[in-house]
C-alpha cells in the first residue's frame, strides 16, 4: 500500500507526463480534486477509480485509488510561515486583511464562522491588457455560533 503523499506524487507525475491540466482532468472525470484532500469516496477519489478516469485519463493503478480512500491529514502544511511565495501570499492576505474579512462577515451574517468542510473554491484567470489576474472565490456555508 502507498501513502496519500505518494499517491499525490503519482497523480502529479501522470498529469505532467500526459500534458494534462486540472481543467482537462475535471472535464474528463467531473472533478480535478484528486490530490488527496478529500475523504473516502470524496469527489477526488474517482480520478483513479476503475470505470471513471484511472485508465482513460491518468493511467494510474488501483493502489493510488486505495491510498485516496484513507482519511486525509487536514492542515498538512507546517505550522511555520510558508516559504513558497504563492502559498505565502495567501498567508499574507489573512495576516493583513483577516480582521477586516472577519468584521465584514460578522456584520453581514452575525457571530459565526465560514465552514471549511461545506466549502467550494473556484480559481479563474482574468485576462487584462495590463497583465492577467488571479480570481479566487471561496464559498463556504455560514455556521452561526449557538447561544447557550
Amino acid at each position: 500500500m502507498i501513502t496519500r503523499a505518494e499517491a499525490t506524487v503519482q497523480i502529479l507525475a501522470a498529469k505532467k507526463a500526459k500534458g494534462l491540466t486540472f481543467e482537462a482532468i475535471a472535464a474528463a472525470v467531473g472533478t480535478a480534486r484528486g490530490l488527496g484532500h478529500c475523504g473516502p469516496d470524496g469527489p477526488g477519489d474517482h480520478v483513479c477509480r476503475r470505470g471513471y478516469g484511472r485508465t482513460r485519463v491518468l493511467g494510474l493503478g488501483p493502489e493510488v485509488a486505495e491510498a485516496l480512500q484513507e482519511m486525509p491529514m487536514k492542515g498538512s502544511l507546517d505550522s511555520a510561515v510558508p516559504v513558497d511565495p504563492l502559498i505565502y501570499r495567501f498567508h499574507e492576505i489573512t495576516q493583513v486583511y483577516g480582521t477586516t474579512i472577519k468584521a465584514l462577515i460578522h456584520e453581514m451574517f452575525g457571530d459565526g464562522i465560514m465552514s471549511a468542510i461545506d466549502f467550494e473554491m473556484d480559481i479563474q484567470k482574468d485576462r487584462r491588457p495590463q497583465g492577467d489576474r488571479v480570481v479566487v472565490t471561496y464559498n463556504g456555508k455560514f455556521l452561526p455560533y449557538k447561544k447557550w
